[in-house]
């Protein structure tokens, strides 16, 4: 059985946890310190966020590789320069923040950090490392090698969740295949992922009997959270930050 890692220990635990997905992105420009904040003041203590890395090194909260689908910008975010970034507005009202910013403005909330590429995940260590905030992240990504590398580099001290090639290795375990080797502190999926189904109730209790609490993305309507809830997940991430807070307190378990 695994140590529970401080970022997975909440004050709530072991009830499930609620996670704002980029804020509260359903109603503010998403990955900006409106929605951050917006999602606060719901009570929300546990935020995701996507990183990537400027051309001078500074870490951004932003989660296209691009800049033009949110931004009045063009081009590729690791081709400029924090200042020309700075400059910038989300949907026409917000900046781009610094990870750095999130961390420091709320010094009671836990982050949920995903590298988008690969440029992102030394200036990443970085950060996480000057400011000493091991007990409040978790990292996830979606590249195996991304994970690998902030693993080796960080220790026990670094919570992350599993990588690509873990998650099909725990799918696997569940359907009868014995197979070893995780290395991360919890499991972060969709609830199936192109045709093969991830969060059913083998997948997860396979799980939590190999001590790995089970989290979910990016869940927005109201069905699937009370499915997930009554299959004991751990965790939910949603956009629409107002429904999963009226799901938890519909069922007791929302911690202010």
């Amino acid at each position: 059985m695994n140590t529970l890692h401080p970022f997975l220990n909440h004050p709530s635990y072991p009830l499930p946890l609620p996670m704002a997905h980029r804020g509260y992105s359903a109603r503010f420009p998403e990955n900006t310190m409106a929605a951050f904040s917006a999602a606060i003041s719901l009570g929300y203590k546990y935020l995701e966020t996507d990183v990537h890395a400027t051309s001078d090194g500074k870490l951004v909260a932003f989660h296209d590789t691009h800049l033009e689908r949110v931004t009045n910008g063009q081009g590729v975010i690791e081709d400029l320069t924090w200042n020309e970034l700075k400059k910038l507005k989300v949907k026409g009202t917000e900046t781009i923040p610094l990870l750095e910013d999130i961390l420091t403005t709320w010094p009671s909330v836990c982050v949920l950090i995903d590298p988008k590429e690969d440029s992102a995940v030394k200036p990443l260590y970085g950060v996480l490392s000057r400011l000493d905030v091991w007990d409040r992240v978790c990292v996830g990504s979606f590249s195996d090698q991304r994970i690998a590398w902030i693993r080796k580099e960080a220790g026990a001290k670094l919570c992350t969740s599993m990588s690509p090639k873990e998650i099909r290795k725990l799918r696997f375990r569940s359907w009868g295949l014995p197979l070893k080797g995780f290395g991360a502190q919890c499991v972060q999926a969709p609830v199936k992922q192109k045709w093969i189904p991830i969060l059913d109730r083998s997948f997860i209790n396979t799980a939590h009997n190999l001590g790995f609490p089970v989290h979910a993305w990016t869940i927005n309507d109201v069905v699937t959270m009370e499915k997930l809830l009554d299959l004991n997940i751990d965790a939910i991430m949603t956009d629409e930050a107002e429904t999963l807070k009226a799901v938890f307190k519909s069922r007791n378990i929302w911690n202010d």
